[in-house]
């Protein structure tokens, strides 16, 4: 018996043993790594004394007296807070991913090889301004010292890989990044050549979006010299979205000049809808050199530089221009697919081997081919025949990095435009406002010359359809302190008609500009305040168009059941806005995605159905055309004996949408709140491992949210995967030029990106109830709003020592 107990009593000490250990091992796992954000730093290279002040939020505010120091300081704070993020974006930039996710993510990395990113910016880093060149190897040495000496976060030892050194190369790949991933065409103009071949040319001309409908222009007043005209009419990277690194493509901005603002200075407002993903894709820091510069704002994570911000004189702010800056050419390849033929004559392709190192597997060998357009894609857009290269305007020489630096610095106007001229492969409406104040709106975007139809598959025999440049900056539109006293934009047509040149096809139908524009000309002066309440406005012009249709077909129909006339009764008694609260928003939202569905159902298999399914612009833009066109054939459903009218279409989506939420919420409307629908979850890229999320909640959420795609307040979800937001303001900043230090700001996880940090999500309850924090900015705000702060300084000089 005493054998025996003690045998248990082992038994019990070597568990508590293992559960202790394993305790241990997983604390030191999520919080080894965390930094102490008043520890001092010596970090070699730094000449004066850095003094880093942190915020409640963490958030660093760099005081350096060189710039050398200052970008050297930069690098260091943001390792400490996003080194993993920052590598995870080099390896997409170089396709790399393989090597850390496995053989998943092949596929993936030869679409982003055959970008031939890096090879664009070695180009830009040869030629690169003296000033910047040198602020990119002063950041990479701060990010290096602290990647050797420093502890690591925890996703470098769950996937068990070291980072290698940053190099100043890494920084300007972000470049192509952003480019690529606000590209409008590569899930697009393939998928038009798939729907032409099906629905044939008289229904495949309603889905090319009708500009004449999209009434709303960024710039509406905008003229330039009148030059020929001509008439026009899921892949490798969907991996990159389900690993949260691929963001998204639309926005809002606006800036009322004094004589709208109740301070009598310039406001200005910015939300950049990307993906929701945590960590999220900004950082938000303030870097001073004293006398020299002073600027605030979000940066990206692996480059040194404030993307959107003020500094002490002026503030700008971004939206997606939209612009159709890809072509697809169909080519014809020799018998062994090394030559290619254009204009009667046999080219050598360019053939480049890659060899992707596969993490648990082989390396995969493949070769890439490539025109004088661009690569060969077939394989990443599972098109088979004929062969297709690809024109991208990421490949085209630009210099983002310079822009933002030079947009860091700037004063006025003048330095203001001098400096986003060079903004060409990432496409940009950016809003401006100074201390002066003036206002103003400059279209930077790399707009190519081409001829025939930018929507199709054009001919590659020929070099007629090559692009011939791109449009100057000088006729890009733009607008300066307008009579009507503000300026914005949010992703809609930008420039009126009578624009001489083809910008895009796939412009955001007009919702969220044309409320935001009824907003500004309802009050006459607004003030911070304001701006508020229209970044959190979720009333709906969608809804207010589409809603007189639907209840023109309903309201004929009969045949409702009980739970029918209750659901009718709530959509007739909404006011158009999609709050958690509200029941008519639910049934609202999906009648509208009901409707498409059958709008195109019969029309297409499977395979296409989900494609076009996933294209809000695509698909709206063709019921706008069905709407204004009664002969339309695409209501008809096909194989009955009557011919179905859009009437039809929306009496059997409304009993669908009954169907769906009696299904999910029960069978009484009252209960149909929008928000137990709709959430968000902020997730991480190995959050999608169950047990590594349940140990070291690496996901947020859900919570419930408000909104849609379609309202200013955008918590936007793909119709594949129902009511689970996935994009929206990626930031909010209010910009108040009367007063610096009373700009708010706010983003929807923290600026840390380690989970374990009481920093990764506490931003996240302020976003959600559409609150804002301080943005401290003037050195004596900044360090009473400080709790914490570190002095970082270089290596001590050694003492000479005499001789014997």
């Amino acid at each position: 018996m005493k054998i025996f107990k003690r045998i248990l009593l082992g038994l019990l000490i070597l568990v508590v043993l293992a559960a202790l250990g394993g305790w241990f091992f997983v604390n030191n796992l999520r919080k080894g790594a965390l930094p102490d954000y008043n520890a001092p730093a010596v970090v070699p290279g730094i000449q004066n004394e850095v003094t880093v002040y942190r915020d409640a939020h963490a958030i660093p505010h760099i005081y350096a007296q060189t710039e050398a120091d200052l970008y050297r300081a930069v690098g260091f704070v943001m390792a400490q807070d996003r080194l993993w993020q920052m590598d995870l974006l080099r390896r997409v930039t170089t396709g790399r991913l393989s090597e850390i996710f496995g053989a998943d993510l092949v596929e993936t990395d030869l679409l982003m090889r055959s970008l031939r990113i890096t090879e664009k910016s070695e180009q830009l880093l040869n030629n690169m301004e003296p000033p910047v060149l040198a602020a990119l190897e002063s950041f990479a040495a701060g990010v290096n010292h602290y990647l050797q000496k420093y502890p690591l976060p925890p996703e470098f030892k769950i996937l068990g890989y070291h980072p290698e050194p940053w190099l100043p190369v890494h920084s300007v790949n972000l470049i192509g990044y952003m480019s690529w991933d606000l590209n409008m065409s590569w899930d697009l103009e393939v998928l038009l050549q798939k729907l032409k071949e099906k629905v044939g040319d008289e229904k495949f001309s309603e889905i090319l979006p009708d500009l004449a409908k999209h009434p709303t222009a960024v710039f509406p007043g905008f003229t330039a010299p009148a030059v020929p005209t001509e008439k026009t009419l899921l892949s490798a990277n969907s991996k990159l979205q389900e690993l949260g690194i691929e963001v998204f493509s639309g926005s809002n901005n606006w800036a009322v000049s004094g004589q709208k603002s109740i301070t009598g200075q310039p406001l200005l407002a910015n939300d950049m809808h990307l993906g929701f993903n945590a960590p999220g894709i900004w950082f938000q820091m303030h870097q001073v050199v004293e006398g020299k510069l002073n600027v605030t704002g979000v940066a990206v994570p692996g480059q040194p530089f404030i993307i959107v911000g003020h500094n002490d004189s002026v503030a700008w702010g971004m939206t997606n221009v939209m612009v159709d800056d890809m072509d697809f050419y169909e080519e014809e390849l020799n018998a062994d697919t090394t030559r290619y033929l254009v204009d009667g004559d046999w080219r050598d392709l360019i053939l480049k081997k890659e060899a992707i190192a596969v993490k648990g597997g082989d390396t995969v060998w493949s070769t890439l081919r490539f025109t004088h357009r661009g690569p060969i894609v077939n394989r990443q857009q599972h098109y088979e025949k004929p062969f297709l290269s690809m024109r991208w305007i990421g490949n085209d020489q630009s210099n983002e990095i310079r822009s933002v630096y030079l947009l860091n610095h700037a004063q006025n106007w003048s330095d203001f435009r001098e400096a986003v001229k060079t903004f060409i492969a990432i496409s940009q409406n950016i809003v401006y406002a100074d201390r002066a104040g003036n206002i103003g709106l400059q279209t930077c975007a790399g707009v190519p010359l081409r001829k025939g139809n930018p929507a199709g598959i054009l001919p590659g025999t020929t070099s007629t359809f090559d692009w011939t440049g791109t449009v100057p900056f000088e006729e890009l539109p733009f607008e300066f302190n307008p009579e009507r006293g503000y300026v914005s934009s949010a992703n809609n047509k930008t420039a009126p008609d009578s624009y001489p040149y083809y910008i895009s096809y796939w412009f955001t139908p007009p919702h969220r500009i044309d409320r935001i524009r009824e907003m500004l000309e309802a009050t006459e002066k607004l003030g911070a305040e304001d701006f508020r309440q229209m970044h959190n406005d979720v009333k709906s012009k969608l809804a207010e168009k589409m809603l007189p249709l639907f209840f023109a077909a309903l309201d004929t129909a009969g045949g409702l059941d009980q739970t029918g006339q209750a659901a009718l009764a709530e959509l007739k008694n909404w006011n158009g806005e999609l709050t958690r609260e509200s029941k008519g928003a639910s049934v609202f939202e999906v009648l509208f995605r009901k409707t498409q569905e059958n709008l195109i159902r019969d029309d297409l298999d499977t395979a296409l159905f989900k494609e076009l399914m996933k294209n809000k612009t695509l698909l709206e833009n063709l019921l706008m055309n069905v709407l204004a066109n009664p002969a339309s054939l695409w209501p008809d459903v096909a194989g009955t004996a009557r011919t179905e009218s859009f009437a039809d279409l929306v009496v059997l989506s409304f009993q669908e949408t009954v169907d769906e939420l009696s299904g999910r919420l029960g069978h009484d409307p009252q209960t149909w709140q929008w928000q137990k629908l709709h959430t968000l979850t902020l997730k991480h890229p190995l959050g999608t491992v169950a047990l590594l999320d349940r140990v070291m909640r690496f996901n947020r959420g859900p919570f419930d949210v408000p909104g849609s795609y379609h309202t200013v307040c955008p918590f936007a979800y793909s119709y594949l995967n129902l009511y689970h937001s996935n994009h929206g303001a990626s930031q909010r900043h209010i910009f108040d030029l009367s007063d610096w230090d009373a700009s708010q700001t706010v983003i929807p996880t923290g600026n840390s990106g380690n989970p374990a940090s009481p920093f990764y999500g506490d931003q996240t309850s302020l976003f959600l109830e559409g609150r804002y924090h301080d943005d401290p900015f003037s050195a004596g705000q900044v360090k009473s709003a400080s709790k914490f702060v570190m002095k970082i300084t270089g290596e001590p000089v050694p003492k000479n020592r005499s001789r014997r």
